[in-house]
């Protein structure tokens, strides 16, 4: 499928494979906490609320939700600096390399909401939870992958890698058209203007980070103030940091893409996990994975992934409109769409906005998103090892 990789893939590669393993360290770490005689402490300073700001101008939030607030919109701004580059100069710049994840991922979205959908349609409350499953955690099944090593064709590395940011791109559409609370229009307004500031500074080519950075921080708090996620402001300011194709000319987008990315993989997402992995599992029977949030999460996350990316990337591959991956077979391509399954960060995420009314179903969402991903990550590894050749 993919013959020439990018140095910008492979750094990228490294880097996640890396973070994957102090993701998995920070969710141990939660579980336990949490499970410990530090429980009450763990989540009373999660619930601690901090104010940020000078005299009367500021805001007041609880630490969770400045972590999911705030510093995911430095996640989703990473995140989105990604796709744009992959779609203006790496691994989703043609249709012919972009084809075969974007059918994959489509089919890794439908499937596993459809299946959360039939467990949860009778109850308008846990149906909110739909995308829950349908998103893929890039580091932590990278990390998965790192581990065979040259077991697994580098072809299926990026294919991996450019449908789980497909996956990324379909969280961000479902988060700003679902997730979205109720509008203040004077806010809306100001977001608009900062934006259409920020447009003008991309417009000029202004090639310093500051001034970005400046209308960044107001356009997220008009974009918090005014009832859109605002982790949304994070996808806007990354749409309006320039880039230049050709590799001689300086790109402000991989500047900066470079210099955040350490911080993002190895401080943001352990943080999350951490304040978020975290669930008591006291009481918890073999009947709590039954129930209709924890079951339709854990079997859209363990089959619906897999089966909707291999059903759909099988047909299309036979339909002519894509390429098989370069030295892949079917029996290692679908251990990597079961590595799809992992679910966590992305789907503790959209966890956490769905049933931001209805908290008493968070630790049912954790349960399904935990198991789920364990899942995922055993059979995954487990069938690439058995098919790979060392």
């Amino acid at each position: 499928m993919i013959n020439y990789i990018t140095s910008s893939f492979r750094w990228f590669f490294k880097l996640e494979a890396a973070s994957g393993l102090l993701l998995l360290i920070s969710a141990i770490l939660a579980l336990i906490i949490s499970n410990s005689n530090f429980s009450t402490l763990y989540f009373e300073t999660l619930n601690t609320y901090l104010f940020i700001g000078v005299n009367n101008f500021g805001l007041k939030l609880s630490l969770i939700h400045w972590i999911n607030d705030a510093l995911m919109a430095i996640f989703f701004f990473f995140v989105t600096l990604e796709i744009k580059r992959e779609f203006l100069q790496g691994e989703l710049s043609t249709p012919k390399k972009a084809s075969l994840p974007i059918i994959g991922a489509v089919g890794g979205m439908l499937v596993p909401a459809l299946i959360y959908i039939y467990f949860n349609y009778q109850d308008e409350n846990t149906i909110q939870g739909w995308a829950i499953p349908s998103a893929t955690d890039i580091a932590f099944s990278l990390g998965v992958l790192s581990l065979l090593g040259s077991r697994v064709p580098i072809s299926l590395k990026v294919f991996l890698t450019a449908l789980a940011i497909i996956d990324d791109l379909g969280a961000i559409v479902i988060i700003a058209f679902f997730y979205t609370g109720d509008l203040n229009i004077k806010y809306m307004s100001l977001l608009l203007f900062t934006f259409v500031c920020l447009i003008i500074l991309n417009r000029f080519n202004i090639k310093k980070f500051i001034p970005y950075l400046f209308f960044g921080l107001i356009l997220w708090f008009c974009t918090y103030e005014s009832g859109i996620h605002a982790t949304i402001a994070g996808v806007l300011l990354a749409t309006v940091i320039p880039h230049r194709k050709k590799e001689k000319d300086f790109s402000l987008l991989t500047k900066v893409e470079h210099n955040i990315s350490p911080y993002v993989a190895f401080g943001i997402m352990p943080m999350f996990a951490f304040a978020n992995a975290g669930v008591i599992l006291d009481g918890i029977t073999f009947n709590s994975f039954l129930l209709p949030v924890p079951l339709g999460i854990l079997l859209g996350l363990f089959f619906g992934k897999q089966f909707g990316v291999l059903i759909f990337s099988y047909v299309s591959i036979k339909l002519k409109i894509a390429e098989m991956p370069t030295n892949a077979n079917w029996i290692n391509f679908y251990g990597v769409g079961i590595l799809t399954g992992i679910g966590f960060t992305m789907s503790l995420f959209i966890g956490n906005l769905a049933f931001i009314e209805n908290t008493e179903y968070m630790d049912g969402v954790k349960i399904g998103v935990l198991s789920g991903s364990l899942l995922s990550t055993f059979f995954g590894y487990f069938i690439l090892l058995l098919s790979s050749k060392k």
